[in-house]
């Protein structure tokens, strides 16, 4: 079987403090991956989606199981898992001292925060929220971003990936959604589990062809996303955006 490269550039290219990482460590420190999440506080499914996740972006198996000890069994880390973790921390050590002094020059200038920077995705629609609630039920994780104009916009997601961000009610994230999720329309009727933002126009493309739209939103966050079948806007005018919460992903910044 060929050995792919280990790809640490994929593993650890966002937030080097991941609950992922944490769950990592905590299995090199207890060699069993129930206790690692129970230390780490997610259940048993959510610790085992993270070491999946994270050997798929390394390329290369993060933990292996370990035969015997006082448990019968139990799981350690590869030499693979092993080298991830000595390039968190030294990732990490450099990361406290960029941000650190970076954060003090934007203060200085009065410049917004680094939320998002690091973030390198397809998805255009990005939004600085802050987390106001959590509501679970089953294995769905409901959770409502207060935007900065006070609009609430809701997410669906699982409970194990609301338990790997480790969200919390005053955090900061973004809510990434796809242009092609969003629907522009002069109204919108209110139907559960989709989301409706009022804005203004402030660009609509005036192709046949091509029926993309850039909207304002009261809090001066532009959402792009495109308008249905023989609907016409102009620049200016008022209009909604309507967005399944199902199709609103969570995101981490720096």
């Amino acid at each position: 079987m060929k050995r792919t490269r280990l790809d640490l550039s994929h593993a650890l290219g966002q937030e080097v403090t991941d609950k992922r990482v944490d769950i990592l460590r905590r299995i090199g420190e207890v060699g069993s991956i129930s206790e690692a999440a129970r230390g780490a506080g997610v259940s048993y499914k959510a610790a085992w989606q993270a070491i999946e996740t994270l050997s798929n972006l390394a390329g290369q198996d993060l933990v292996e199981k370990a035969v015997g000890g006082s448990g019968g069994g139990g799981a350690q880390l590869t030499d693979a898992g092993r080298r991830l973790l000595r390039a968190a921390d030294e990732l990490a050590r450099v990361r406290v001292a960029v941000l650190a002094r970076i954060g003090e020059e934007m203060d200085e200038l009065g410049a917004p925060g680094l939320i998002g920077l690091g973030l390198r995705t397809s998805i255009r629609n990005q939004i600085p929220c802050t987390v106001q609630g959590l509501e679970r039920s089953g294995g769905v994780a409901t959770v409502e971003l207060a935007l900065p104009d006070g609009a609430v916009l809701r997410s669906r997601i699982t409970v194990e990936s609301a338990e790997l961000l480790g969200l919390q009610p005053g955090m900061a994230v973004l809510a990434l959604c796809k242009a092609t999720a969003v629907s522009v329309a002069e109204r919108w009727r209110s139907r559960p589990g989709v989301n409706r933002l009022h804005g203004e126009v402030k660009r609509a493309s005036e192709s046949e062809d091509d029926r993309e739209v850039s909207l304002r939103l009261a809090c001066g966050t532009q959402l792009v996303g495109f308008t249905p079948a023989a609907v016409k806007l102009r620049v200016g005018q008022p209009a909604v955006a309507a967005v399944e919460e199902s199709a609103i992903a969570i995101a981490l910044g720096a």
